[in-house]
């Protein structure tokens, strides 16, 4: 994930009646702190799903930091109670940035 990315949020159980529901932030250095760029809940979620896909961008899937997200406001900053939280999901979006980058020098 480049530091300007977004990293969109969804629940992956399929059964799942939030299913339908996805949070997109942003993370900038010079911030410091990911802002919540895109939400919604339907068809405005599958279009957030799908950007990110369409984009490249790891989707990663908490039910509950979905419930919490959904709360913050567009193009607010998260609060101080979901650091913890969100700075491990961009660890792991790095990860897998790192591993897909990996791949990609592989012969």
């Amino acid at each position: 994930m480049k530091d300007s990315d977004s990293s969109p949020e969804t629940p992956g159980d399929d059964d799942d009646p939030k299913r339908s529901l996805a949070v997109a932030l942003r993370y900038e250095k010079e911030r410091k702190t990911p802002i919540v760029v895109a939400k919604g809940s339907g068809l405005i979620a599958e279009e957030i799903l799908r950007r990110a896909k369409e984009a490249g961008v790891f989707v990663h899937s908490s039910r509950e930091l979905i419930d919490l997200l959904m709360k913050v406001d567009l193009d607010a900053r998260i609060p101080p109670s979901l650091y913890v939280a969100v700075a491990e999901v961009l660890a792991w979006v790095y990860r897998q940035d790192e591993a897909a980058a990996r791949r990609a020098e592989a012969p």
